[in-house]
């Protein structure tokens, strides 16, 4: 499906990344991935056949030189997916929460969402096709508990609907994925560093249980759904798709 497709996965190195990189490259696509840290990012690409470069995806200058690089060296970019974390801060109530733990995904998902973003659409916009592809929790639609993150997805789900109109006529098609919790892809330590409690295996089970029963189906997504659907996003089949977030989360959320 992604047959001579350039591919860039910023975060390319997290599970759900990796997963989606995997996918990518069997596919067809030619993969970027990139990140901070070189040990991770080349575990995964030469598991997956994939490039690697090494950069903060917060960095607008290093952004826009990677982009320029990638486009030199392969001939333009055809996807681009933002996967970067944006330190968000859940499970604790907001009358007891900082602004700075309320604001930092807010502020920092945004940010990088947008530098990310806007360098791919400069090239697409120029080539005259493209796509964007963004994730989040679709929390914007009414999660308690969850801190900064429904502020956080709100934002940067208006951010896909605004760039979709500002550049659809050039070709280039931007949209999301709404998922709210990937099983596969969740941790103790991811859980414990977005502020949950330190839990064995037993217990993540029972995470896991619980965030099956609040889906219509009673199954969380998996990371192979996911990386299956951004697939077909990224894919010439998707062409009719675009200024829109696709509710992959197994019916958490109506949408």
């Amino acid at each position: 499906m992604l047959n001579d497709k350039v591919a860039v996965i910023y975060g390319g190195a997290g599970s759900l990344g990796a997963g989606i990189a995997k996918a990518y490259a069997q596919a067809g696509a030619r993969v970027f991935l990139v990140g901070r840290t070189e040990a991770t990012l080349k575990n995964v690409a030469t598991k997956i056949g994939a490039e690697y470069d090494v950069l903060d995806a917060r960095d607008e200058q290093a952004v826009e030189a990677h982009a320029s690089s990638v486009a030199e060296r392969a001939g333009g970019i055809d996807v681009s997916f933002n996967l970067v974390p944006r330190g968000d801060l859940q499970g604790v109530p907001l009358t007891e929460m900082s602004v700075e733990d309320y604001t930092r995904p807010v502020v920092q998902g945004l940010a990088c969402q947008f530098i990310t973003a806007r360098a791919a659409a400069r090239r697409m916009v120029a080539q005259g096709s493209g796509v964007i592809l963004a994730l989040d929790s679709a929390s914007a639609n009414g999660s308690p508990m969850m801190g900064g993150t429904g502020a956080a997805d709100g934002a940067i789900d208006a951010l896909v609907r605004q760039l979709a109109q500002e550049t659809g006529s050039a070709g280039v098609r931007v949209c999301g994925i709404w998922t709210a919790g990937v099983a596969d892809s969740l941790t103790p330590q991811k859980l414990v560093a977005a502020g949950g409690p330190v839990m064995d295996d037993a217990s993540l089970r029972g995470v896991l249980s619980h965030l099956d029963s609040l889906r219509m189906t009673k199954r969380s997504p998996r990371i192979a759904d996911i990386a299956a659907l951004a697939t077909f996003l990224a894919s010439d089949a998707g062409a009719a798709i675009t200024g829109t977030w696709v509710n992959a989360t197994a019916g958490m959320f109506p949408s």
